[in-house]
C-alpha cells in the first residue's frame, strides 16, 4: 500500500507556503508598519494623514477611517485591521489606541520569539497580564452611577471633550461637546446612532453649526408651484407617503392599440381621476405637510399649493425613518383609507435658509426621539473630517451613558496598570514573569507616544510618570501627560476624562489582535490563476516602460 509521508504537503504548483519562526517575525514587521503609519496622529497634537485614492483625497486623524481608506494587502496586518475597525464599530474611539497598543505588543513579543520563547508562553503570559490590567481597571475607575443628573451631564460633556481634542474641532470641543450631549440625551433606550442626522452645507463657520431637536434635510427637487406653498406652518399633520403622485406618460407603461380618439380620451381621463382622487384623500386627511419617498410631480405640487398644503417628493430613506420617529407619523402605502392615527405632527414646521441651500426643518415634535446636526465650514474635506471627529464623540458619550464608571485619560490609567502589572509579575516566576513585565512595558507605550506627538521630550516625562505613580498616592495615580505646556498633570483634575469601557475594550481587543496573529506560524498562499498572473505581467511592464520614459525624459540634452 501506498503512502504519502505526513509531513509532505501536496499543493498545487506556484504555491507560497511559509513556516516556522521567520514567519512569524514576518507577520509581526507587517503589522507594525502599518503602526507605525498612524502613530503620529495620536493625542491632541497628533498630527494628520493626507490618503489619496484616483479621483480623492482625504486628510484626517481619525485612526479607523485611515485603516479603512489604507489598502492593506498583508493578510496578518489585515487582521489587526479589522479588530481596529471592530473597536471603532463598538465604542466608537481608540482605534488609535488599539493599534499602536497592539503593535507595542508585538514588538515584544518578537524579542521572546527571536530568544527561542514559544509562542504559547507568551500568549498565556499577555492574557494573564490582560486579567490583571483589568482587575486593576475596575478598582481605580472613578463611579458616576449615582451622581445626579447634572453632575453626570457635566461629566459627559468632559468625555466628550475628551474624544474631540485629537480632532480638528479640537479648538470649539466645549461648543460641539454641549451639542453632542443634548443630542444623545434625545434618543431612546437603545441609543440608536442613526437617529442622529448629521448634514452638511458648505460656507459659514464651524460656529454657525447648529443642531435641531427633530428633523432637518435639504430641499428636495421641486416642480412647478412650489414657491407658492407655505413656508411656515405651526402644528402641521403629516402624512409619509411610498406612492408616486405624478401623471405617467403611456409609452412608459404598455403599449395599447385603439380604433378612434374618444377610447384614447377615456384612457386620460382615467388616469387624471386616479391621481385626482388621490390628491383629494390626501387633502380630505387633514395633512398640511405631506412627504413621499417617491416623486411628486407638477400637476401634484400646484394642487397642493391651491390648498395650503407644503409637500416634498424624493425624499431619502434614512429622513423619512427619522420624521416618522419624530412625528410618530406612519409610511403609508397607499391613500385610501387615511385614518387619524396614521398621520403625525409637530410644533412648527418652516422652510429655512442655511448657506445656499433651503433646509426644511420640524421642530417641537411631541415624540422627540432624533436629532440633527447641521455642520456649517469653510471646505467639503473640513466638514466631512468634523463629521468624523463628532460620530466619535457620540459614540463615547453614548457608551458614558450606559457605562457606570469613568478614569482619568492623557496616559494616566495606563501608568497606572503598567505599575500594577509590574507588581504582579514579581510574584510570577519562570518565563512568563518576562511576558507578563513585557505587557506592562507595552501599556506605556500609550503616554509615551503622547508626549512625543506633542513635541516633549518622552523618556523625561515617563520617568517623572513612574515616580509619581510608584507614591501609591490616591492622586498619583491620576497623573498623565500634559500635551499642551509639557510635564504631567492630574488628568482627573484637568477633567481628561475617559468611559472605563473604552480602556477595557482597548485592552482586551489589542491584545487578541496580538494573540491571533502570534498563534499563526504558516502561511500558504494559492498560486494565482493564469489570467491573474497575465494581467500582472502587464502591469509590471507598463510600470517598466514608464520608468524607462522618465528616465529617457531625465537625461539632459546636447
Amino acid at each position: 500500500m501506498n503512502m504519502l509521508h505526513p509531513n509532505i504537503l501536496v499543493l498545487k504548483e506556484g504555491t507560497e507556503n511559509n513556516k516556522g519562526k521567520e514567519q512569524i517575525i514576518s507577520n509581526i514587521e507587517a503589522c507594525q508598519s502599518v503602526v507605525e503609519i498612524i502613530k503620529s496622529t495620536l493625542g491632541p497634537r497628533g498630527l494628520d494623514k493626507m490618503i489619496c485614492g484616483e479621483n480623492t483625497s482625504t486628510v484626517s486623524n481619525d485612526g479607523a477611517t485611515i485603516i479603512k481608506l489604507l489598502d492593506i494587502n498583508h493578510p496578518a496586518a489585515k487582521s489587526l485591521a479589522e479588530v481596529a475597525k471592530s473597536q471603532d464599530n463598538e465604542v466608537g474611539d481608540g482605534t488609535t489606541s488599539v493599534m499602536i497598543f497592539a503593535g507595542e505588543l508585538l514588538k515584544e513579543a518578537k524579542q521572546f520569539i527571536e530568544d527561542g520563547m514559544s509562542p504559547q508562553v507568551i500568549i498565556n503570559g499577555f492574557w494573564k497580564a490582560l486579567c490583571f490590567a483589568r482587575d486593576r481597571l475596575k478598582e481605580v475607575a472613578k463611579p458616576i452611577k449615582d451622581s445626579d443628573e447634572k453632575t453626570k451631564k457635566e461629566m459627559l460633556i468632559k468625555c466628550a471633550e475628551t474624544a474631540l481634542n485629537s480632532k480638528l474641532i479640537a479648538n470649539n470641543k466645549t461648543f460641539f461637546s454641549e451639542m453632542i450631549v443634548k443630542a444623545v440625551e434625545k434618543l431612546e433606550g437603545y441609543m440608536d446612532k442613526d437617529l442622529i442626522g448629521i448634514k452638511h452645507v458648505t460656507g459659514g463657520s464651524v460656529t454657525d453649526s447648529f443642531l435641531v431637536e427633530g428633523v432637518a434635510f435639504s430641499k428636495s427637487f421641486s416642480y412647478a408651484g412650489f414657491e407658492q406653498q407655505p413656508k411656515r406652518i405651526e402644528n402641521p399633520k403629516i402624512i409619509i407617503l411610498n406612492v408616486e403622485l405624478e401623471l405617467k406618460a403611456e409609452k412608459d407603461n404598455a403599449e395599447i392599440r385603439i380604433e378612434n380618439p374618444e377610447d384614447y380620451q377615456k384612457l386620460i381621463d382615467a388616469e387624471w381621476k386616479i391621481i385626482t382622487e388621490k390628491l383629494d384623500n390626501i387633502v380630505k386627511s387633514g395633512a398640511k405637510v405631506v412627504l413621499s419617498k417617491l416623486v411628486i410631480g407638477d400637476l401634484a405640487t400646484q394642487f397642493f399649493a391651491e390648498k395650503g398644503v407644503f409637500c416634498a417628493g424624493r425624499v431619502k430613506d434614512e429622513d423619512i425613518k427619522r420624521i416618522a420617529k419624530a412625528t410618530g407619523a406612519l409610511l403609508l402605502h397607499s391613500c385610501n383609507k387615511i385614518e387619524e392615527r396614521a398621520l403625525g405632527t409637530c410644533g412648527l414646521f418652516e422652510e429655512k435658509q442655511v448657506g445656499d441651500e433651503r433646509y426644511n426643518i420640524f421642530s417641537q415634535c411631541p415624540e422627540t426621539k432624533t436629532v440633527t446636526i447641521v455642520l456649517r465650514g469653510g471646505a467639503q474635506q473640513f466638514i466631512e473630517e468634523s463629521e468624523r471627529s463628532i460620530n466619535d464623540a457620540v459614540m463615547v458619550v453614548r457608551r458614558a451613558t450606559k457605562a457606570e464608571s469613568i478614569v482619568p485619560g492623557g496616559g494616566a490609567i495606563e501608568m497606572e496598570l503598567s505599575k500594577f502589572v509590574r507588581e504582579q509579575g514579581m510574584k510570577i516566576s519562570g518565563k512568563q514573569q518576562l511576558v507578563v513585565m513585557g505587557f506592562a512595558k507595552a501599556l506605556e507605550v500609550i503616554p509615551k507616544t503622547l508626549a512625543a506627538n506633542s513635541g516633549f521630550d518622552s523618556v523625561d516625562i515617563i520617568n517623572k510618570l513612574r515616580q509619581k505613580h510608584a507614591t501609591n498616592d490616591a492622586d498619583g495615580q491620576n497623573y498623565g501627560v500634559n500635551c499642551f505646556e509639557g510635564g504631567i498633570i492630574d488628568t482627573y483634575k484637568a477633567f481628561v476624562w475617559e468611559p472605563t469601557i473604552l480602556k477595557s475594550n482597548v485592552l482586551a481587543a489589542a491584545t487578541e489582535a496580538c494573540c491571533t496573529i502570534l498563534s499563526v506560524d504558516q502561511t500558504v498562499k494559492n498560486p494565482k490563476s493564469d489570467q491573474a498572473q497575465q494581467d500582472e505581467r502587464k502591469r509590471a511592464l507598463q510600470r517598466a516602460q514608464k520608468a524607462k520614459q522618465k528616465a529617457a525624459a531625465s537625461v539632459p540634452k546636447k
